[in-house]
C-alpha cells in the first residue's frame, strides 16, 4: 500500500489534522448529509455494469458501495486511516487504499469515470488536484464531482451562525485557502476550473435537498471537532462553546418538523467533464 503524500500546503495539513481519526462520527453526522448527492453524482460520471471507477476521498465508502451495488469495478482511495477502514467495510468488493490528492496511485488512463464527493472542498491546490483526476481518466473517460456551493442554503448556514452569535473565532493556524488558489464556488466558477484543468464537454448545475437529523445528532458532528467548523469550535472557551449551543437550539427552531428532526435545506454544485 502507498503512504499518504505529504501535505503540500498548510491548508492540506489543517485538512489531515482535522480528519484524523473522526470516520466514525463523520460517518454518523455530516457523511449521511454527503450520501444525498451519491446516485446523480454515479449517473453524472456514466457508473454502469462493468466501469473502472475510481473514488478519490470515498470517505466511509458510500459511493464506492453504490457503485459496487451497480456492477462497477471500484478502487477507493482517501487520505485519512480511519476513513479507509469503514470504506473496506462498506464496499468489500472493491480496492480501498491510502492515498491523498495530488498524487494518486494510479496509472495514466487507468479508469473509465472518476468521482469526487465534497473531496475539492478539502484540498489546498484544487486546479492542481483535477489535473491528478484528469490523468487517470481514459480519453473519453467522465469525471463528475460536487462541492459546497459558495451560496449556502439556510440549513448549511445554523451551525455557522449560532457559532458567530457566540462570538466564537477561528483560531490563526487554521487559514483558509491560499486566494491564489481558490475559485468562486458557483456553477460558472466551478465549470471554469474543470475547464482550466483540461476537461471537455463540462457543465455544472445545482443540487438541492434537505438534510433529516435530530438537533443532537447534527450537533455531534462539530462537538466532535469534524473538519474545519469542529476544530474551531473545540478551540473556542467552555463558555464561547456552551452559548454556541443556545443559540443553536434557538436557531434550529424553524427548521424542526412535527416529529421534532429537522429539515436543513442544502445546496451543492455537481460538475462533470470528460477527457
Amino acid at each position: 500500500m502507498p503512504p499518504t503524500a505529504a501535505p503540500t500546503t498548510s491548508f492540506d495539513a489543517n485538512e489531515r489534522t482535522a480528519w484524523a481519526g473522526r470516520a466514525d462520527v463523520y460517518a454518523a453526522t455530516f457523511g449521511r448529509l454527503c450520501a444525498h448527492s451519491t446516485p446523480e453524482l454515479l449517473d453524472a460520471a456514466e457508473v454502469f455494469a462493468g466501469t473502472r471507477l475510481l473514488d478519490v476521498g470515498t470517505g466511509p465508502g458510500t459511493v464506492a458501495a453504490a457503485a459496487c451495488a451497480r456492477g462497477a469495478e471500484v478502487t477507493a482511495v482517501d487520505a485519512e486511516p480511519s476513513m479507509v477502514e469503514l470504506a473496506r467495510r462498506a464496499a468489500p468488493s472493491a480496492r480501498v487504499d491510502l492515498a491523498a490528492l495530488p498524487d494518486l496511485p494510479c496509472g495514466d488512463a487507468e479508469f473509465d469515470s472518476v468521482v469526487a464527493n465534497f473531496v475539492l472542498n478539502h484540498v489546498g491546490r484544487p486546479l492542481l488536484a483535477l489535473a491528478e483526476l484528469r490523468r487517470v481518466l481514459r480519453p473519453g473517460g467522465r469525471l463528475a464531482l460536487t462541492i459546497w456551493s459558495g451560496a449556502p442554503a439556510p440549513g448549511q448556514a445554523l451551525i455557522p451562525q449560532a457559532m458567530q452569535a457566540a462570538g466564537a473565532v477561528r483560531p490563526p493556524h487554521l487559514r483558509p485557502l491560499d486566494p491564489a488558489d481558490d475559485f468562486p464556488r458557483t456553477p460558472d466558477g466551478l465549470a471554469t476550473l474543470l475547464t482550466d484543468a483540461g476537461l471537455r464537454h463540462v457543465t455544472c448545475r445545482t443540487l438541492s435537498w434537505d438534510h433529516h437529523a435530530t438537533a443532537d445528532d447534527w450537533w455531534a458532528g462539530p462537538a466532535s471537532g469534524v473538519a474545519t467548523i469542529g476544530l474551531t469550535f473545540l478551540a473556542q472557551t467552555p463558555e464561547i462553546r456552551s452559548e454556541a449551543r443556545r443559540h443553536y437550539d434557538r436557531l434550529a427552531a424553524p427548521f424542526r418538523t412535527p416529529d421534532g428532526t429537522l429539515a436543513l435545506p442544502h445546496t451543492a454544485l455537481l460538475a462533470t467533464g470528460s477527457k
